[in-house]
């Protein structure tokens, strides 16, 4: 019969049984060589309708393939197991749901903690002797941190309590941020060893282009024992003297292993 008599049978568009043949799916039994009209037998609507139900279970194409040539049993013991892994991810999901509320509130609660941390330990530290800035420009950056802590507090504050992540990105796993020290696309472009305070080159530093920036230091035990307020400070200065600028900064603070405080800066010069 031709594909339109056999579509008919099977109740599809022949666009379908086109689909079919090019992916070696579902072959006519005979293509007319000079016409290029296929010809279908009637035992293959058999094959149709398993490969309908067997697509509709959510099996691939590949399994499909491997599944017609099936008997009923081994067909009915795919079906099983297709069920199985469906009720499985089904029970995930319901645990999920249950979960979801705690550990949103859990993270909440490591969000305003983590705040609390970062603001003690800038109220805490004193960095004139480091930055070699006066007490009221520190007073002036602990404000401006202070702000910005009290809009990530708010921000956790409002996260929704209940609302289940699209399907789709329930196995989504987000990119790894790239390190700046080892990525191609950043190039050193200023670097001091052997410094007792920051402030030893700061103005050397001071003014920036306009780009994305990655700053990386190895501080002594005494300096890294205060990474939280001394990174921010840092920072605060930078961005605060380029206002005016397009700039993105990191900053990585490690201990160093050689008892000498080293200092490198890197700029993105592509990508």
């Amino acid at each position: 019969m031709t594909i339109k008599v056999f579509a008919k049978l099977c109740d599809c568009n022949p666009q379908t049984l086109r689909y079919y043949d090019s992916i070696d799916l579902l072959k006519p039994v005979n293509v007319d060589s000079w016409t290029g009209y296929r010809y279908y037998d009637e035992e293959q609507a058999v094959t149709y309708v398993k490969i309908r139900n067997l697509q509709k279970a959510g099996f691939s194409i590949e399994e499909v393939k491997e599944l017609i040539h099936q008997d009923d049993l081994a067909i009915a013991a795919a079906f099983d197991a297709k069920i199985a892994e469906a009720e499985a991810h089904l029970q995930e999901i319901k645990n999920i749901r249950k979960s979801y509320l705690t550990e949103m509130n859990t993270m909440k609660e490591k969000i305003n903690a983590m705040i609390e941390r970062i603001q003690n330990d800038v109220n805490n530290y004193d960095p004139r002797e480091e930055f070699g800035i006066s007490q009221e420009e520190y007073d002036a950056i602990c404000k401006s941190i202070e702000q910005c802590m009290a809009e990530a507090a708010a921000s956790a504050e409002n996260m929704p309590d209940f609302d289940l992540p699209p399907a789709d990105m329930m196995n989504f796993t987000p990119p790894k941020e790239p390190d700046f020290r080892t990525d191609p696309a950043y190039s050193v472009v200023y670097e001091k060893h052997g410094w007792a305070n920051v402030k030893d080159f700061l103005p050397e530093i001071k003014r920036l282009e306009d780009g994305e920036y990655g700053l990386d230091f190895l501080v002594s035990a005494d300096k890294y024992a205060n990474t939280i307020a001394f990174s921010n400070t840092m920072l605060s200065i930078l961005l605060a003297a380029n206002e005016d600028r397009s700039k993105t900064l990191n900053c990585n603070v490690e201990k160093t292993v050689d008892g000498q405080n080293h200092f490198r800066m890197y700029k993105k010069i592509y990508g």
